[in-house]
């Protein structure tokens, strides 16, 4: 999977979690800074991401992932990606 695609699939879950408008959501922003993400949200885009990308992101590892970039860089980086069932059933 590609980074634009991650970081559009990661655009969904931070919308549907903390009502950030998906335009919004690009590689440079700042998870707490620019789209005003808070600690119990970022919990919740955590998991369903760890769910939509088959990752695990370690509690220590969630702590640099400051940057919608980071996020991607790291689930790009895990090399577990797949596609949900969801999708491969229509694929």
């Amino acid at each position: 999977m590609a980074a634009a695609d991650i970081t559009a699939e990661l655009a969904e879950i931070v919308n549907e979690v903390a009502g950030v408008d998906v335009a919004d959501v690009t590689a440079e922003k700042s998870f707490i800074d620019d789209l005003d993400v808070d600690s119990l949200s970022m919990v919740e885009i955590v998991v369903a991401a760890e769910e939509k990308f088959g990752v695990r992101i370690p509690d220590e590892e969630v702590k640099n992932l400051t940057t919608v970039g980071d996020a991607v860089a790291f689930i790009e980086g895990s090399g577990l990606i797949h596609l949900s069932p969801v999708d491969s059933a229509t694929a």
